[in-house]
């Protein structure tokens, strides 16, 4: 097993930690440190355990064994993939952070060769350490330390070489990942909307149809959507619909656009429904040598931006050139230039300010050299540019129409970044993707060339940075500077025409992350959703930001065969709802419902320490105590409003049971008052019962198994019977006969003839309804007139009541 010298073994959810600890980029005296001989090369093959990391259609192509990652003294096994340089700890067994990047982020790779002095060399060391620096577009500078004569090295240099910067397009990895799992709509389906949106038109959804079809070509009052450079005929870097005026036919702008350079006439990119206010772009005019070419054209198509406003006359004209007012010249030299007032009614030119970004040629740039670039005072000058044309919209409801040299760099920024300060939709995730996709992408930003990838017509306009520094005795005190210092001699060997990388975009984001800063209530996105898009930008893993124009992604079917980058970062949001760290947690939509207008004292930039530091400074990287605290306390919020809807959950669960039992105790309590009541009317009865027969001199007991006694005080004849209650007579001598309980179906047999005194008869006769007073009864062939007995036991002989004929007389009133 080999180890590092300290025997740490970082976590990947703590990389951070441990490159502030350990710091070691910064200095030379952890790099003396390292203990080789506790390496030992091993030969092996890929493990099975890195699988797991790899992404979809991700293969290892070179691998290094025993490689110390010289910044966090780690340890681990160093593989070369079709996308990323993959860094994995010997000790904890996963990915570090620091050690991986996406070889499309790589900006430099050099080789460098220390030797020790020979008195401080050790019989258990080697002389020369085997080091290779990485230097990212994302602010990294990271070291990888290599075993002497393993040949490791240079099998990692000569991937890089190949892999980094693919000769063609179809070898970028975005191709090989394919697109099943993040696909999207169409980008120019999403273009339309966007403009329906403009137009006050947000119930028209477009389609892959309409496109086809060209009805797409809606309209309102003012403006119009067009179809003349549906097959980028007109200018291949202009989107295939265009906003324009509608008093401009087609006829008329193809006539204008041949005076703008490379045809990108002035085209609508954000309208003012309200006002009427446009925000307008376009490339410079092609006034000539002599500053005195016009197109009648053009200055009608700049002239129709202007409508009329209400009541008032014809609005005022802004024509912003974001050029100093040196190139502005040195273009009027190659035919270009800028815009006379005179020749365009209603307008006044404001420029010669570079409110643009500056031509930085490098996409890399340590924390130490910042500052010597200038990049924060080129951030200053596009907030404060775009500042001042949001209020010439926003106060004035003036149009404003804005150009540099060719409208696709300085132009796009402080478009789009105006844009984002007039419109709070664009301050929303969905309004910000809408925003990227208009301005930045259908309006032909040449994003292969600013980063240095290869287009649909071959490789990239820049070589792949690669060079080996010379041995040297020493290592430098600040390997920072000493690689600053190779980039700057590699600049000077190439030429500013052949040189296009430049962090155009990435300049654009960090203006946003300071209006973000400013206005922390007014965004839904979050710092951590501008890092997160610029890492999926700069690694080519999806195909949005490849080519150069909408024309040649269409070509090269980026969207068919590529995935979509705001898919993924969709999926990454949905794993944690509205807590993700994409969402601004102290987003209020209501509290800035208008155009942000920043006071020119507050457009004081400050370095973004969520990108800018995240490698060199973790610490600071991580945001503010407060948005920290808040965010740990959103999540215990999510988390104990999850356990309240399951516990209400619960109650409602419980509530309908309660209701249930108390339905049913309550149908049991309405039975239970019935049989109640029952008992209460039979007992009522049988009192009265009793009380009837006891008037007619008779004693009746009743036991608690129901049988009822009668006891009659005189010596009547014995009758035997069986009936449903027990009847004993007393005689004279106080001995008492009992009788068996009757048959309700059988007769009843008499004992004697002589039944004439016998009480029960007479009894029987008296409260009979059927006996006349001749003694004769009413009731043809009864069974009580045969027996004498019947209606003792309050029994009659249904056979009798069968046979028992009908007459009126029988029924009384």
């Amino acid at each position: 097993m080999y180890r590092s010298r300290s025997a740490r073994s970082p976590n990947l959810r703590e990389p951070d930690t441990r490159l502030a600890e350990s710091d070691k980029i910064e200095g030379a005296g952890g790099w003396d440190a390292l203990e080789w001989t506790k390496i030992d090369p091993v030969s092996r093959s890929v493990p099975i355990g890195v699988k797991q990391f790899l992404l979809e259609d991700e293969h290892v192509v070179v691998e290094g064994y025993g490689v110390v990652l010289v910044n966090t003294d780690d340890a681990g096994t160093l593989f070369v993939t079709n996308f990323r340089l993959l860094f994995l700890s010997e000790g904890s067994r996963d990915i570090i952070a620091l050690g991986t990047v996406p070889l499309a982020t790589i900006e430099k790779v050099q080789k460098i060769v220390m030797k020790l002095p020979s008195g401080q060399r050790q019989p258990e060391k080697t002389g020369s350490q085997r080091l290779l620096q990485i230097i990212g577009k994302d602010m990294r500078i990271i070291v990888f330390g290599f075993r002497p004569r393993t040949k490791q090295r240079r099998a990692v240099y000569d991937a890089l070489l190949r892999c980094a910067r693919p000769a063609r397009l179809w070898d970028l990895y975005a191709f090989a990942g394919g697109h099943s799992r993040f696909s999207n709509t169409n980008p120019k389906v999403r273009l339309l909307n966007e403009y329906c949106r403009l137009l006050g038109m947000g119930f028209c959804q477009a389609s892959i149809r309409a496109i086809e079809d060209g009805s797409f070509t809606l309209s309102n009052e003012y403006w119009r959507i067009s179809s003349v450079n549906s097959n980028y005929t007109m200018s291949p870097t202009y989107p295939f619909a265009l906003l324009l005026p509608k008093s401009i036919s087609d006829d008329k702008v193809l006539q204008a656009c041949t005076f703008r350079a490379r045809c990108r006439l002035p085209a609508i990119t954000w309208c003012d429904r309200g006002t009427g206010a446009v925000l307008a772009r376009s490339s410079q005019p092609l006034v000539g040598l002599m500053m005195n070419m016009r197109s009648n054209a053009d200055e009608n198509l700049v002239a129709a931006l202007c409508t009329q406003i209400a009541g008032e006359k014809r609005r005022k004209l802004y024509i912003a050139d974001a050029r100093p007012r040196k190139n502005a010249l040195a273009n009027g030299a190659m035919g270009g230039g800028s815009e006379s007032s005179a020749n365009y009614f209603q307008s006044e030119r404001h420029g010669g300010w570079s409110w643009g970004g500056g031509n930085l040629s490098s996409m890399s740039a340590s924390v130490s050299t910042l500052g010597d670039t200038g990049w924060l005072i080129h951030v200053q000058t596009v907030l404060a540019g775009s500042a001042w044309i949001a209020a010439r919209v926003a106060l004035e409801s003036a149009s404003v129409l804005v150009h540099c040299s060719d409208g696709w760099d300085r132009t796009t920024q402080l478009v789009s970044l105006a844009s984002l300060l007039l419109d709070p939709y664009y301050r929303t995730i969905k309004g910000f993707q809408a925003l990227v996709e208009k301005d930045w992408l259908a309006f032909g930003h040449p994003f292969s060339d600013r980063l240095g990838m290869p287009t649909i017509s071959g490789s990239g306009n820049m070589p792949f940075e690669l060079s080996r520094q010379a041995s040297t005795g020493s290592l430098p005190s600040s390997p920072v500077r000493q690689v600053s210092g190779s980039s700057s001699s590699q600049a000077q060997n190439t030429s500013h025409a052949q040189n296009q990388n430049s962090p155009i975009f990435l300049q654009w984001v960090d203006c946003v992350s300071q209006l973000l800063r400013m206005y922390p209530f007014a965004f839904e996105f979050s710092s951590a959703f501008l890092v997160d898009l610029l890492d999926c930008m700069l690694s080519c893993r999806f195909g949005n930001f490849l080519c150069n124009s909408e024309k040649e992604r269409e070509q090269a079917g980026i969207s068919d065969a590529c995935g979509c980058l705001w898919m993924y970062l969709a999926e990454v949001r949905a794993s944690e709802g509205s807590s993700h760290a994409h969402y601004n947690l102290f987003y209020d939509p209501l509290k800035h419902d208008g155009p942000l207008l920043p006071p020119a004292a507050a457009l004081a930039p400050t370095v973004w320490p969520q990108f800018h530091l995240r490698w060199a400074c973790p610490s600071e990287a991580q945001g503010g105590e407060v948005e920290a605290e808040c965010r740990k306390l959103t999540r215990k919020f999510s988390e104990l409003q999850r356990a309240k809807e399951a516990a209400e959950t619960r109650l409602n669960e419980i509530s309908v049971t309660v209701e249930s039992l108390v339905t049913e105790l309550r149908n049991e309590k309405l039975v239970s008052t019935s049989a109640k009541d029952a008992v209460k009317r039979a007992s009522k009865e049988t009192a009265t019962i009793k009380r009837a027969v006891q008037s007619l001199g008779f004693n009746v007991n009743f036991s608690p198994d129901g049988d009822c006694n009668v006891c009659i005080e005189s010596n009547p004849t014995e009758i035997p019977q069986r009936s449903v209650c027990s009847v004993s007579t007393t005689n004279s001598n106080g001995s008492v006969h009992g009788s068996e309980k009757s048959d309700l179906s059988e007769p009843v047999t008499v004992m004697q003839d002589d039944v004439s005194d016998n009480p029960l008869i007479q009894v029987c006769e008296s409260l009979c309804p059927m006996h006349s007073r001749d003694s004769g009864c009413r009731w043809p062939n009864p069974g009580c007139a045969k027996f004498r007995s019947q209606f003792v036991g309050l029994k009659a002989n249904f056979d009798a009541f069968d046979r028992l004929p009908i007459y009126d007389n029988y029924f009384g009133t």
